[in-house]
């Protein structure tokens, strides 16, 4: 059990799962991808340690943008998403794989995904370390899932509360 400021949380993915979980991503990127030349949107802040890890694996010719984007407020979905910095990497004609750290109401995305179609990429896929099927509402799910997991907040591995415990190498479930 940890404590991240006022709240407690359980061991819930370890280092090394998550690690073995993320290399098979990549190994089904670059079969998909084979021959391609691929785009990766990574979504700030919560996806760097994710796209850091998952882009070592990646065996093809790709470019890396980044896009930061904010939807939460302590523990809850605010609701609404807010452009923060936006993309600034010519996507037209390119096959866009977005690199997201979780997938839970799925607001997020549909507001990136919009974002990335009105510039015109040829395709598009979600790559996302966890989903949350449960609380999902949207109109885009990953196509590449690490883990899906319960409707419950979690910290670590990029994933923070009130911007704390991203360093974590580990993923934390909240206690009841």
């Amino acid at each position: 059990m940890i404590q991240v400021l006022d709240k407690r949380f359980t061991a819930f993915l370890s280092a090394g799962s998550i690690q073995e979980r993320i290399r098979e991503m990549a190994g089904q990127i670059n079969a998909d991808y084979k021959g391609k030349e691929v785009t990766f949107v990574v979504i700030l802040n919560g996806a760097f340690m994710f796209a850091g890890d998952l882009l070592k694996h990646i065996q093809l010719d790709c470019e890396i943008a980044f896009v930061k984007v904010s939807s939460y407020k302590g523990t809850e979905s605010s609701g609404r998403v807010d452009e923060i910095i936006g993309l600034t990497n010519d996507i037209a004609d390119r096959d866009v794989v977005i690199v997201e750290d979780i997938v839970d109401t799925g607001i997020t995305m549909d507001k990136i995904v919009k974002i990335l179609n009105a510039n015109g990429c040829r395709s598009l896929q979600i790559a996302s370390l966890l989903f949350k099927p449960d609380a999902f509402n949207g109109k885009n799910p990953p196509h590449y899932t690490g883990f899906s997991i319960e409707n419950k907040f979690v910290v670590g591995y990029g994933l923070d509360y009130n911007e704390h415990g991203r360093n974590l190498d580990a993923i934390y479930q909240l206690t009841d």
